[in-house]
């Protein structure tokens, strides 16, 4: 697998870090053949792209190219950690994008993959801009937390995000609650690039939005790949289910008995990794043919 960075300017002048990630790189000489499709990898709240790289590599894997971006405030984005002057802000990532998928690859299948955070704007991005795609894999979407804090501290979070929409909370993720796999979990800690901050305007943004995206879900017209773990204690399931039961037919749902929050993370991962590319091929099959009965 070949990875490329590169970068775009943001409509506030913010530099965002993006990548692409592409079959090759072994011993043969060989060009590799065009990919069937391109996958858009949108990551969660306190990451960033190169989290993904072997999720990357199971694509690419299967003939796909992928392409990736830090997100506001994440990574190797400029800008303050874990804050985004507006929700609107983050779907602005999404589409560059897309705008980059149909320069590199034009008239080429596209596939929306997003997780936790990175899942609800994946999902808003659907039903607010309806993209043209092939269809989605949505993982642990942040819809609502698996916890509820309390009333009094939400109450003075809202106030605080109209006065100050800055204010930063450092309240690093559980390793623990994210995979049962310890080599993961020490890489996650050991990230120089992770982070545990969020901003006031951040965490309301994303807590409304992911409202919005259960009220709208019969919005949605495209088909997706809805997952989530049982195990999760990060992000509800509950809130995961009644999306999927509000979408309709075009939500495929699945739930993986044991897993925690980050499923293509956990040490049985493989079978995780191998339902999305099934999956994936079976839209794309789909797609081919219904383009083939327009002609």
């Amino acid at each position: 697998m070949i990875y490329q960075p590169f970068s775009w300017t943001l409509s506030d002048g913010t530099v965002m870090a993006a990548g692409e990630w592409t079959a090759g790189g072994g011993s043969e000489r060989a060009a590799p053949a065009a990919p069937s499709a391109v996958v858009l990898i949108v990551h969660g709240m306190g990451e960033h792209m190169g989290r993904y790289d072997h999720v990357a590599q199971a694509f690419t894997d299967a003939g796909y190219a992928a392409l990736g971006f830090d997100q506001r405030g994440h990574g190797r984005t400029a800008g303050k950690r874990g804050h985004t002057p507006s929700y609107e802000g983050l779907l602005e990532g999404v589409d560059l994008l897309f705008a980059e998928a149909a320069r590199r690859y034009p008239e080429v299948p596209v596939i929306l993959y997003g997780h936790s955070m990175g899942g609800n704007v994946a999902l808003n991005y659907l039903l607010r801009r309806k993209p043209d795609v092939a269809g989605a894999v949505i993982g642990s979407p942040w819809l609502r937390l698996a916890f509820a804090p309390p009333q009094a501290q939400v109450v003075i979070g809202r106030l605080i995000e109209r006065l100050y929409p800055g204010f930063t909370n450092k309240r690093p993720m559980n390793a623990d609650h994210l995979t049962t796999d310890p080599a993961m979990v020490e890489r996650y800690r050991t990230d120089p690039l992770g982070h545990g901050h969020i901003t006031a305007r951040f965490f309301f943004g994303v807590q409304r939005a992911g409202l919005w995206a259960i009220q709208h879900a019969s919005e949605l017209g495209v088909p997706i790949l809805l997952m989530h773990g049982d195990d999760d204690r990060v992000t509800s399931i509950a809130a995961s289910r009644q999306f999927a039961e509000r979408a309709g037919p075009l939500c495929d749902y699945r739930e993986w008995p044991g897993y925690k929050h980050e499923l293509h993370n956990e040490l049985d991962r493989e079978p995780v990794l191998t339902a999305m590319r099934d999956w994936i091929a079976e839209r794309l099959t789909d797609d081919k043919r219904k383009k083939a009965l327009k002609h």
